[in-house]
């Protein structure tokens, strides 16, 4: 579950730009942020959250705080 929050906090923060131009800017492979963003890398490594982070704008403080919430139900937050 929490790959697909993980997955779902970066399709949102990626907002209009399309997977390619935050790969470009990553340096991930855009296959790789499509399996995130599916959830089908449900634990991806450390300096992959990281660049991929920088590259929407997020920190990992934020991205901790939104997606590690303990319980089945815990969703990712959109921050106001």
């Amino acid at each position: 579950m929490r790959g697909e929050r993980l997955g779902r906090l970066l399709r949102e923060a990626r907002g209009h730009r399309s997977m390619a131009e935050v790969a470009a800017a990553s340096g991930v492979p855009v296959e790789t942020l499509r399996k995130i963003e599916t959830g089908r890398i449900a634990t991806p490594a450390f300096f992959t959250v990281v660049a991929l982070a920088g590259a929407v704008g997020l920190s990992l403080e934020q991205i901790t705080s939104r997606c590690t919430r303990a319980g089945p139900d815990a969703d990712c937050q959109r921050s106001a």
